[in-house]
């Protein structure tokens, strides 16, 4: 079964090639696959733990990373970032296939884990060795079962207008979630677009809605900001006593003193970074914010927080 695969949380290379290429996926450090049907016994009769996997039943996924926008020449224009964060918001126990271009099967995976998503990767040949490598560090990561943190609850009405409100809002790293009906008991702001403070009209324009929102929230409110970095995308889970923040980074070069602003009083993180190696510098806990830059952020990289005393 698919399902006893994806208990180790890391998502799940698809790998259609024959049975003799086994010595390579050794070599890359992987041992789970998904399958054809037909392939099954075979991959299995050499050591390797699979199951059968297609598309079909999957939600297909295809673009990932930062996309080049020919009608933008203006070089303040912030960059176009082609995430699938607010997809999985929007369809969390949807079960994901995710053909990931040339270069990306490590950032694919990383994005995927982020969101906890079942998750099948297809890639390119020519990437197995950097999808292994991110896959077996993935694998490797202690669990951390943590509820989602989130600030701003948007009432899904299913339309593109709103699922384009929350792309913006998870490209601007504002914390949020999606529901169907307004939560009975929400923590932080609900955005119900075709209510009196946010009518459904104002969707039309949805980077100036993502603006409202983040304006009606208020930064101060925010439980995680980031600095120095448009290319960062930010997930956060955690209670009262520990938080995760994962950092994806879509921009496909390391970056250097990324600040994390991180809402609450927190003892010094443990970083562990996909990549590139990662150290927090310049930490500063004050009243209500811990902040601290990460040192060089490579591809992916995970802060474990505990509260501080």
């Amino acid at each position: 079964m698919i399902a006893a695969l994806l208990l180790a949380a890391a998502p799940v290379l698809y790998w259609p090639q024959p049975v003799d290429t086994a010595p390579a996926l050794r070599a890359a450090r992987i041992t789970r696959l998904c399958v054809p049907s037909d392939a099954v016994a075979a991959w299995r009769e050499a050591g390797f733990e699979v199951a059968e996997c297609e598309a079909s039943g999957r939600t297909v996924l295809k673009t990932l990373g930062l996309a080049a926008r020919a009608d933008v020449a203006a070089p303040t224009q912030r960059p176009w970032i082609n995430a699938n964060g607010w997809r999985f918001l929007r369809r969390p126990a949807d079960r994901y296939w995710i053909e990931a271009p040339a270069g990306r099967a490590a950032l694919a995976a990383a994005e995927s884990f982020a969101y906890g998503v079942d998750a099948v990767v297809v890639i390119e040949p020519s990437d197995l060795a950097d999808a292994g490598a991110a896959l077996a560090w993935l694998a490797g990561l202690p669990p951390a079962d943590l509820p989602a943190v989130t600030d701003v609850t948007v009432v899904d009405d299913g339309s593109a207008e709103t699922a384009e409100v929350l792309n913006l809002l998870v490209r601007r790293n504002i914390l949020c979630a999606a529901a169907r009906k307004p939560p009975r008991a929400a923590v932080g702001l609900v955005v119900r677009p075709g209510s009196k403070e946010f009518p459904k009209k104002e969707t039309a324009d949805p980077d100036a809605f993502a603006l409202k929102v983040r304006r009606t929230l208020g930064d101060d409110n925010r439980s995680l900001r980031l600095y120095g970095t448009e290319v960062v995308l930010a997930r956060v889970t955690g209670d009262a006593d520990r938080r995760r923040v994962q950092l994806v980074n879509y921009s496909g070069r390391p970056i250097e003193g990324v600040r994390v602003r991180l809402r609450g009083r927190w003892a010094p993180p443990e970083v562990r970074a996909l990549g590139e190696p990662a150290t927090a510098e310049d930490y500063v806990v004050t009243d209500d914010a811990t902040e601290l830059s990460i040192s060089v952020l490579g591809r992916f990289a995970v802060l474990d927080f505990t509260a501080a005393p």
